[in-house]
């Protein structure tokens, strides 16, 4: 009888594991193949974005490289469009601090403050995500809003873990019972090193699908090859707020010809990713203060859910990027070391 009431105070809380919420039920492939998505109610809504800081105006006469001192980036766009962007930039990554988050105040040309130097980095990847990597962000586009909403420091990265403690005479304990939010709390490898750091050939890897049933020339790989692979793909599904159907066919998980277009984006999503981190954000190693480095001495880095933070389409697929066409243009288009064409149209000594 005890048990039967220990039982009874306790099932609210088992129960209370399994999201008990409303859900929507989409399909997602012929009926009966098992391919419905299930959504919390309101777990896709849209994010609220914030509205450009006023009027892009337009083109004025002077560019911001004419203007303003050591303008590395962003040289080429008109003083009133960069004064936009910077008013935006502010909101986005540091509205409370203001623009002293970057700028000596006593002198806005200088680089001392290490934020400066980080911004103008991440400028110049916002414009290649914009330019380059259309096949993942499409028209869409990207800004600093994407991953900071607000924040000085992405609220979702990661950076490397510490190898795995030994356990003695077992050998190395690896990741058993060391369950991690990087894997959805699943005891599976955390660190996403060999994936997310633009290693082209550990992604073509990922799939670890056999395709003999015996052991041989053909078939070597083991079973805790599958295991960085299943935790790549528990972090996916946490961070687009999706199940496995969203992108695989589950008659054939590793078939692309049954997939969903959704495939071919994370297959581009993911060597972003590691494009991010390694021509962009590693880099700056050396420029990040010690308390802007993970344990392992790493900057911290991005990974699915910087950026799409539980939706399958960051902040609902609203293309905040239209406003700021700067950071939709190619870093070749506005970067220049040297106004030659403002020289040019001095008029020469005595002319």
């Amino acid at each position: 009888m005890r048990l039967s009431y220990l039982l009874a105070a306790l099932l609210p809380f088992a129960l209370a594991a399994c999201e008990i919420a409303p859900k929507t039920s989409t399909q997602n492939g012929f009926r009966g193949t098992g391919m419905n998505q299930i959504y919390v109610d309101g777990t896709q809504d849209a994010d609220e974005v914030p509205a450009p800081p006023y009027e892009l105006p337009p083109p004025g006469e002077q560019t911001a490289g004419e203007v303003y001192e050591n303008v590395q980036v962003l040289a080429n766009i008109s003083d009133e469009e960069f004064t936009y962007l910077m008013a935006a930039i502010t909101e986005w990554v540091s509205p409370e601090e203001g623009c002293n988050y970057c700028h000596n105040p006593a002198n806005l040309a200088s680089d001392e403050v290490y934020t400066k130097v980080v911004a103008r980095k991440m400028i110049q990847m916002n414009q290649a995500l914009n330019s380059d990597w259309a096949s993942h962000v499409g028209n869409t586009g990207v800004t600093c809003w994407t991953c900071h909403r607000g924040n000085n420091i992405p609220e979702n990265y990661w950076s490397e873990m510490p190898a795995p403690k030994s356990k003695g005479f077992a050998g190395v304990k690896q990741y058993d019972n060391t369950p991690t939010a990087s894997t959805v709390y699943a005891s599976l490898p955390g660190n996403y090193s060999d994936l997310f750091l633009g290693s082209q050939d550990n992604l073509d890897n990922i799939s670890i699908a056999s395709k003999t049933v015996y052991p041989s020339e053909a078939n070597t790989r083991k079973t805790p090859d599958a295991e960085p692979t299943y935790a790549l793909m528990n972090h996916m599904s946490d961070a687009l707020g999706v199940n496995c159907t969203f992108c695989h066919n589950t008659q054939a998980f590793n078939e692309w010809s049954l997939s969903t277009p959704q495939r071919a984006t994370a297959w581009h999503g993911l060597r972003m990713v590691g494009d991010i981190n390694a021509t962009y954000i590693t880099p700056l190693t050396d420029v990040f203060p010690a308390n802007r480095l993970g344990s392992e001495g790493d900057p911290f880095k991005t990974n699915c859910t910087t950026c799409h933070q539980g939706l399958n389409k960051p902040m609902g697929g609203y293309p905040m990027a239209k406003d700021y066409p700067a950071l939709r243009m190619t870093p070749s288009e506005l970067a220049t070391e040297t106004m030659t064409d403002a020289m040019a149209e001095e008029p020469a000594e005595g002319g």
